[in-house]
């Protein structure tokens, strides 16, 4: 079952999101869905959009929460991996636009009623 999970950056929650908990969840991720809500993979470093039905905002997290590349992904399409990276956010397209998030951000996963 995927936990539910609040984004917060610089005191900011940018929105309510699903983090998977089993690595079955993590590899499904967002394939067949028409509308959700930004998923958190962790672990991850790279991600595909390979039988998806739409584009998303994909941003990639280092160990201490900081935004190392972002990147819109259309459809069909496997990314390269970021090595660098320990988890992933993937969100709708327009989503990072939204909610200001740049590279260098520092992007918090609170859990429960942290």
């Amino acid at each position: 079952m995927s936990e539910p999970v609040w984004l917060v950056s610089a005191g900011r929650v940018l929105a309510a999101a699903q983090c998977p908990s089993t690595r079955a969840q993590r590899r499904r991720g967002l394939i067949g869905q028409k509308q959700f809500e930004p998923l958190v993979l962790q672990p991850c470093r790279w991600v595909h959009s390979l039988f998806m039905r739409m584009p998303i905002d994909v941003a990639y997290l280092d160990e201490e929460g900081q935004v190392v590349f972002l990147e819109h992904l259309h459809p069909w399409r496997v990314a390269a991996p970021v090595w660098r990276a320990r988890s992933v956010i993937e969100a709708s397209a327009g989503s990072f636009e939204r909610w200001n998030l740049n590279v260098g951000d520092i992007v918090e996963v609170r859990r429960g009623g942290n």
